[in-house]
């Protein structure tokens, strides 16, 4: 009897895995189409439909196991889940409802905090479960995975925490440098080597202190790479990060031999990774240097103090007798026209110039807004036709033949000092080359400089007119001046 009860249990435990292993299978192919699915404006939403359902896959199997495997009553632990489910489903309802869109870059980086934080706490748990007098090839290999998940978990967390409070202007965007920073950084990773290895020889409980004293040097280590860049690479730091907590969850992964964090861990990773090395191509910026903290940058920011001459300043009247006398418009919008939440105007300001046969189109930035893809996701919001929303590469030819542009909260994307200025903080960062049209209007608030600090010259040339105030009210009163 108690040998069949014994196989009985076997078989089940051995069906329920496969099971298990099952669905996590589903899930990790879901995860890629996602991923597929997202790197097209007309398959973005599908990609996001089979993101939530295999997470929904994902986190249904890992209950069940966790219920399966639990030392304490089911009870506990299901009511256990079911708390932390809930608080998480709470807080996730009520930021995805409230928050502006001008504040997903922020939000973004909060929530890869998050992910750094948690692979911390899994390290710790798993050091603080496993037998520290074991000596086997296992517990190095063990010992390696809990010091590598807490280093990159680290580093994530207050990584994170910077790049949110720069992005939310809580803290000047302008790069801190220290004294020696490179070397400073380098020093820590080299004492981070050495404390490894104190870490995995030290057989006894006492291998705490090593871990902890890498805990605290990779804590200011992510503070210092993210605060050493400037507000002109934040887009990237944003995907770099997202790659830092997608191997911070890969690392978690092999500490709870959990093989579908493993997958989607590595698939972030991954694609973090490549998303930031494309931004860091289409910024002339070296990827190294970015990730390093600016590693051969002196931190400079243009003063904004050079004389470039007057501007002249137009109303929307004149805009909108521009606009019906041209055959050719181009708009490329920027962070102020996200701020403003101008997309509704500018995506009806469209369709009234298309409906009079003028030929419009957008040109996007690869780094347009403070998070890679914002210009993207607010004009698909207001329903503007993917087919006339181009990249950089894809427009900048055709600028010699385009009859107005409209820079709409943009500054730092169309300034021609970064192909013009050599010494320029923004010097070879391939622009979108506005300057080259008929005539170009700049809607902007003020005469400020951008978020990376640097004045454009563009404001100043003799084919750019300067339109003052919110770009939402602007683009309004340029609809109702429109000649019926």
């Amino acid at each position: 009897m108690l040998s069949t009860t014994l196989a009985a249990g076997a078989a089940e435990s051995t069906y329920l895995n496969g099971l298990v292993t099952g669905a996590y299978i589903i899930a990790a192919v879901l995860f890629i189409f996602a991923l597929a699915g997202l790197s097209k404006h007309e398959t973005a939403k599908a990609g996001n439909i089979a993101g939530m359902i295999g997470m929904v896959i994902a986190l249904v199997a890992t209950i069940v196991l966790a219920l399966r495997g639990s030392e304490r009553p089911v009870g506990v632990t299901a009511l256990l889940i079911a708390v932390a489910i809930a608080g998480g489903a709470v807080i996730g309802i009520w930021r995805a409802r409230t928050v502006e869109m001008t504040g997903m870059p922020e939000l973004v980086a909060m929530l890869h905090s998050f992910v750094g934080i948690a692979a911390v706490l899994v390290g710790y748990n798993s050091f603080l479960d496993a037998d520290p007098t074991a000596t086997d090839s296992l517990a190095y290999i063990h010992s390696i995975e809990v010091f590598a998940g807490v280093f990159i978990g680290a580093i994530t967390f207050t990584g994170s925490i910077v790049a949110y409070l720069k992005l939310s202007a809580k803290m000047k965007s302008s790069p801190l440098v220290l004294p020696l920073r490179h070397w400073l950084n380098l020093a820590i990773l080299v004492a981070s080597a050495g404390l490894l290895i104190w870490f995995m020889f030290n057989h006894s409980s006492a291998a705490i202190v090593p871990l902890l004293i890498m805990t605290a040097l990779a804590l200011f280590l992510g503070f210092h790479l993210v605060a050493a860049i400037g507000g002109g690479d934040m887009p990237v730091v944003v995907s770099m990060l997202n790659s830092y907590s997608g191997w911070a969850a890969a690392a978690a992964g092999f500490m709870l031999s959990n093989d579908l964090l493993i997958i989607t861990g590595s698939l972030v990773g991954a694609s973090g990774a490549i998303l930031s090395y494309i931004m860091c191509k289409a910024m002339n910026r070296s990827f190294i240097s970015v990730i390093a903290g600016g590693f051969g940058s002196d931190g400079a920011v243009s003063s904004g103090d050079v004389d470039y001459g007057d501007y002249r300043e137009t109303n929307p009247e004149e805009v909108a007798e521009l606009l019906a006398n041209a055959s050719s418009v181009v708009i490329t919008p920027g962070y102020g026209m996200a701020v403003a939440q101008a997309q509704y105007p500018v995506a009806d300001l469209t369709a009234k110039l298309r409906a009079r046969g003028v030929d419009v189109r957008f040109g996007i930035h690869p780094v347009a807004g403070r998070l890679p893809g914002h210009m993207n996701v607010l004009l698909a919001e207001a329903k503007v036709p993917y087919d006339v929303v181009l990249e950089m590469d894809e427009i900048n030819d055709d600028f010699p033949e385009v009859d107005v542009v409209l820079v709409i909260g943009a500054n730092d994307t169309v300034n021609p000092a970064a192909a013009e200025d050599p010494s320029s903080p923004i010097a070879g960062m391939p622009v979108l080359e506005v300057w080259n049209a008929k005539d170009v209007i700049v809607f902007k608030r003020s005469m400020a400089t951008g978020y990376a600090g640097v004045q454009n010259p563009l404001f100043f040339r003799d084919n750019t007119m300067m339109l003052f105030g919110d770009a939402k009210e602007r683009v309004e009163d340029i609809i109702k001046d429109l000649p019926s």
